[in-house]
């Protein structure tokens, strides 16, 4: 029979024997991720409800969770809520994949759309619309595809005798730039409609999105999702350094390598069904870092901050502006700040200031 004991007092740590399972309770991180998800529900809730067809607040509300009329069910759960369900998953994958590509290197810019990852996804789906593959292969299996080659690129390129972050930063900046560099010369070799398809892929977009593309994301953030959780203790050994990790018993290349699958597969479904939205994975770890008040970035709330992120980035899109935007536009320009932020707080720290 499991048995826990538990403190009153804040930060207080738990023991579970059965499962084993020991840790400490943050009352201000459940507090943030709490608050997080609600905001994520109102926030779909609301984009449901607006659209040519208006439906209040209250119903949007109610047939969110399969109550109200057949017409309001039909516009809100087949037309408006997969739209919503793709963003919030898709924020949430590009969340957690950054809170976890992060804390491994240590380093607070990198991120997938930083060290090349979805850049590899670009140029697989710009080569794609260009020499006419998508007629056999669809986009998402181009994206995934892309991906996973470059990540692979990434680790074989920064393995000697082992992998450390800074290297899988350098060559993944450097692949990224070669990737960036491809993608140009595709869309410049194509055709005006193709070259048009490519740049709408490329800004990261939710318009059109149903639950086909939904549902392989939500499978794979079902298994990659606990996976990247439980793999969290190790990965703040990590940020020890390796000697220190090692000491402490952390097999450290077993470790980084199942953080950088993990990771990449969450950016790679993640890419493949929204695009590769741009700043997300770089800038939702670091405010839920903030808002948490913790030493690195936490993981769930992580997730739940680019979620959040992507649905509110794609309610402006659509309904602030005379004409409907992409998401990726939205979220380039808010992320751009942080990311100025980040370079600005990692020169002074460089420089002694």
């Amino acid at each position: 029979m499991a048995t826990k004991t538990l403190s009153p007092k804040p930060g207080a740590h738990f023991r579970i024997t059965l499962p084993p399972l020991s840790g400490r309770l943050r009352p201000r991180l459940i507090t943030v991720c709490t608050a997080l998800a609600a905001a994520t529900f109102l926030l779909v809730a609301w984009a449901v409800s607006m659209g040519d067809f208006p439906i209040t607040f209250t119903e949007a509300l109610r047939a969110v969770v399969g109550i109200g009329d057949p017409g309001t069910l039909l516009i809100v759960q087949e037309l408006r809520l997969p739209r919503a369900v793709v963003g919030v998953l898709v924020g949430f994958a590009f969340g957690l994949s950054g809170a976890i590509f992060q804390t491994m290197t240590r380093n607070a810019l990198a991120s997938p759309d930083m060290i090349g990852f979805t850049q590899g996804a670009g140029t697989a789906v710009v080569a794609g619309i260009v020499f006419g593959w998508t007629g056999t292969v669809s986009t998402q299996v181009l994206g995934l595809l892309g991906t996973f080659v470059m990540a692979a690129l990434v680790y074989v390129l920064a393995w000697r005798r082992g992998t450390t972050g800074y290297r899988i930063i350098l060559v993944g900046i450097g692949l990224q730039w070669m990737a960036t560099s491809a993608t140009d010369y595709l869309v410049a070799r194509g055709m005006q409609f193709q070259a048009h398809a490519a740049l709408g892929w490329l800004t990261g977009n939710l318009n059109g999105r149903d639950w086909s593309q939904a549902l392989p994301l939500a499978v794979t953030m079902a298994v990659l999702v606990p996976a990247a959780l439980a793999l969290g203790r190790l990965t703040r050994t990590l940020q020890l350094g390796d000697d220190v990790a090692i000491g402490l018993g952390t097999r450290v290349q077993f470790v980084r390598l199942a953080l950088l699958v993990t990771g990449v597969g969450l950016v790679a479904f993640g890419t493949a069904a929204g695009g590769p939205i741009a700043f997300v994975a770089l800038a939702a770890p670091q405010i839920a870092q903030r808002l948490a008040g913790t030493a690195w970035p936490p993981p769930l709330a992580a997730g739940l901050t680019g979620a959040l992120f992507v649905v509110g980035s794609d309610l402006a899109a659509a309904r602030l502006f005379s004409m409907e935007l992409p998401v990726g536009i939205v979220t380039g320009v808010l992320g751009a700040p942080i990311l100025l932020w980040l370079l600005i707080r990692a020169n002074r720290a460089g420089s002694g200031g």
